[in-house]
């Protein structure tokens, strides 16, 4: 039986050499600058525009769907930007298999999807075990970022993180730093739905 083909990544597109261990994390970029992780990054909007407004930082942007790692990863070289990695797997997967124990910088999470029935509050991310990993992952001093439109997943975040307890909730005005709107975001304000947002720190 002939062997199965690995896939020809996009130019921008981030395919680690082992799926099965830690990442080296300077291999990513090439460099040791702080890192940054958008989970479910969707249409690129978000990480292509922090890419651009941090330079001196790098930003990988995870998606599941071949179709979007493709447009994403398209974007980011027709941009030229040399700290803007997709990677194609499962959000959850990264955080707690492949980036090693203080290793990000900050990570996004911008309206996942709420699984609003309760029966399926189970898929939801944000749960403890999601967090263990999380936390570990996180540098010291370094920053998890959280948006949705739907209150009630938002309160179960809240409920979340204090039972966690340890991370320590910041402030975040609009003003706090430079801060792009997502595709889902936009498209949402514009149905009149407000955003709720939560950042907190390791």
């Amino acid at each position: 039986m002939e062997a199965t083909k690995r896939r020809t990544p996009e130019a921008c597109e981030f395919m680690p050499s082992d799926y099965f261990d830690q990442l080296k994390v300077e291999e990513i970029f090439g460099n040791d600058a702080p890192i940054e992780l958008d989970l479910g990054c969707g249409d690129g909007s978000f990480l292509i525009a922090m890419a651009k407004q941090y330079p001196e930082r790098n930003f990988l942007g995870v998606e599941r769907l071949l179709g979007r790692v493709k447009k994403v990863s398209r974007k980011a070289e027709k941009a030229g930007l040399t700290n803007c990695k997709v990677l194609r797997l499962e959000s959850k997967y990264v955080v707690e298999y492949l980036f090693p124990a203080e290793s990000i910088d900050r990570l996004h999470l911008l309206c996942p999807d709420p699984w609003p029935k309760a029966r399926h509050h189970r898929r939801r991310l944000v749960q403890q075990d999601f967090l263990e990993c999380l936390h570990k992952a996180i540098k010291p001093g370094g920053e998890f970022c959280f948006k949705t439109d739907h209150p009630e997943y938002y309160e179960w975040v809240c409920e979340e993180m204090d039972t966690f307890k340890k991370f320590t909730k910041q402030e975040w005005n609009d003003d706090t730093f430079f801060y792009p709107k997502t595709d889902f975001q936009l498209q949402w304000e514009a149905e009149g739905k407000s955003m709720h947002q939560l950042r907190y720190s390791k």
